[in-house]
């Protein structure tokens, strides 16, 4: 028997989701729902309403105000699945007396603030890596071999790229990240089952692709490699005026990469296919085959976020 809240035929599904430790978070039009497996086997489920924001509606700015949102709440949902799939003793090993403290003695607000402020220092430590430390590079040897414009920037280039990929593969080593990608992959499966229609069991899911062209991986890859595009006009006369402009250029960036994923996510055209390809490729490090009770959780934490209508969730 068909449900009523999967379409009938293939097509590209605005639910999307991310992995967490132990666990899945998936967002459809309307609700977000975490699913984290707790240390005694059961799933712990986490449901909250997702709003609408008169943003989704404009080009580029939707792009920017998205990424900053996504951000806080995926952190939000990392640090939750932190505590629910961990033990009591696990748990009190890995709190610092920092963190009881600030249990004790502050309230939801504070804490809240806290984790915008460490998202916020992720988004330093990535700027740094993929923004400041290639250029950094490029015009430290700028200096000792004499170099044109566009020598400077296929160096740079290769150094951005060369970077990310580094620290993905070294991502890959941890066996903690390594079991979250294993999530990651049942995310995909999972979401692609539910777009060609069929019924969400673990035998369905796990015959689909752990790929997918929206994946947020292939949104960052793709932003570097527009990145490379746009960035390529910045002058070279100083390596700190570089990083600036750069920085200044961010939030336009996002803009433009955010639009170019959401029409390859829509389109099957040829051009579409090779924009979404590296990105298909990175997932090769970012995703893994998934065990089956990570596949029960993620079906567990997208059947609450699908529309009654599946054309309310159309992409």
């Amino acid at each position: 028997m068909k449900q009523e809240n999967r379409p009938t035929e293939k097509f590209r599904t605005s639910v999307g989701g991310q992995a967490l430790m132990e666990g899945i978070m998936m967002r459809g039009p309307k609700k977000l729902c975490c699913a984290v497996r707790r240390p005694d086997g059961t799933i712990d489920l986490t449901e909250q309403e997702v709003h609408s924001h008169w943003y989704n509606k404009v080009p580029l700015v939707r792009g920017i105000c998205n990424m900053v949102d996504n951000l806080y709440t995926g952190y939000k949902c990392l640090m939750h699945s932190a505590e629910v799939s961990m033990d009591e003793e696990e748990l009190e090993e890995s709190e610092s007396k920092l963190d009881k403290w600030l249990d004790e003695h502050t309230g939801p607000a504070f804490q809240n603030v806290l984790m915008t402020c460490s998202a916020f220092v992720g988004v330093i430590l990535a700027i740094f890596l993929f923004t400041f430390l290639p250029t950094f590079l490029t015009g430290l040897l700028g200096h000792v071999i004499e170099m044109g414009r566009w020598p400077r920037v296929i160096l740079e280039s290769v150094l951005k790229v060369a970077i990310f990929l580094s620290y993905m593969f070294l991502c890959t080593r941890m066996k903690e990240v390594h079991r979250m990608f294993e999530y990651h992959g049942a995310e995909h499966k999972t979401i692609a089952c539910y777009e060609a229609g069929e019924e969400l069991t673990v035998e369905n899911i796990r015959r689909h692709t752990r790929f997918h062209p929206r994946c947020g991986t292939s949104f960052l890859f793709l932003v570097i490699l527009i990145g490379i595009v746009i960035y390529a006009v910045l002058p070279w006369d100083s390596t700190a005026l570089r990083v600036l402009y750069k920085i200044l250029l961010l939030p336009v960036l996002v803009g433009v990469s955010y639009e170019v994923i959401k029409w390859a996510g829509r389109s099957n055209c040829w051009l579409a296919r090779a924009v979404s390809q590296p990105g298909l490729w990175l997932q090769r490090l970012t995703t893994f085959e998934p065990e089956d009770s990570m596949i029960e959780v993620a079906i567990a934490a997208v059947t609450p976020v699908l529309p009654e209508n599946p054309e309310e969730g159309r992409w």
